[in-house]
């Protein structure tokens, strides 16, 4: 069997499916006729209408499972294919500064295990929410999805405990008007033009300038400039690596891209950790 391509891929196949049983028609058709006779209680105008409208609601919610459905399917199979382990309810905690934003926080589906061989991390597709209230308290809740790889790199903390490269807010005039606003981090800046136009780069106040200049080398820069997506970002905090881009991936093709994007990004910082590490240092000075 080929692979299952993106969570709509089996879509219509699922759609056909709910709809060649009777049990669904069972239930379109008695809840039609139920709306059908409520309406002939209001007037007899409204008989053809509910029972049109509730018909052809009854088909959309049809088709609403079956898409979910297909997504599920979609999922596990990706899962089988690349020997990690799904989950659903799972809870990220707030690790890093992208995963305590919002009001409340959302797992929607989680891929566990190696991610790459010897790479043991988390792809997930999470979603923050935003609640607000009108003038007469009513909730009305806003979701944020998101892609993003998580990785455990706790060798990193006593080299750098706090990091932030985020996507370009687009208003450069205004840096050092924010910056000075700014108490526990301090604005990092590159000799790179392509890197000042697609990020912004932030660093806690106590951290090695020097060791994470390093970190930045400039085979690392170029890539960063030209192969994340436009709005990827990652952070670095207590030993939590979070690589990620808006809204949700829903193809093998681009589940697969994070992955290897998140992957470069744990490898450059491995790799600096590996060059930092007391042995190395040590071979460095013999």
């Amino acid at each position: 069997m080929s692979e299952i391509a993106d969570a709509n891929t089996l879509r219509g196949a699922k759609f056909k499916e709910l709809l060649g049983k009777p049990k669904t028609w069972i239930i379109i058709g008695i809840c039609s006729l139920l709306m059908a006779v409520a309406g002939y209680f209001i007037g007899p105008a409204f008989v053809v209408g509910l029972f049109v409208v509730t018909f052809l609601t009854g088909i959309a919610i049809t088709f609403w499972i079956a898409d979910h459905r297909s997504a599920q399917a979609f999922y596990e199979a990706y899962a089988e294919a690349r020997g990690l382990t799904k989950w659903t309810t799972k809870s990220l905690g707030g690790s890093t500064p992208l995963l305590r934003k919002g009001d409340k926080q959302r797992v929607d589906v989680l891929f566990e295990g190696e991610l790459a061989p010897g790479v043991e991390g988390q792809l997930v597709l999470w979603t923050f929410i935003v609640e607000t209230r009108d003038s007469k308290g009513n909730k009305t809740e806003v979701d944020y999805p998101f892609t993003l790889v998580l990785f455990s790199v706790p060798e990193s903390i006593q080299h750098l405990k706090d990091l932030r490269v985020q996507r370009q807010s687009g208003f450069k005039a205004l840096e050092k008007f924010e910056d000075t606003f700014r108490r526990s981090h301090e604005r990092v800046t590159l000799e790179s033009e392509a890197m000042r136009d697609k990020y912004e780069i932030f660093r806690g106040k106590d951290e090695d300038e020097v060791w994470l200049r390093r970190l930045f080398s400039p085979s690392f820069i170029v890539w960063l400039a030209d192969t994340p997506p436009n709005k990827f970002g990652f952070e670095l905090e207590n030993g939590w690596l979070c690589a990620y881009v808006p809204k949700h991936r829903d193809s093998a093709e681009g589940l697969d891209e994070m992955v290897t994007i998140g992957i470069t990004v744990a490898n450059r910082l491995g790799e600096e950790i590996a060059q930092s590490s007391p042995a190395t240092e040590r071979e460095t000075t013999q």
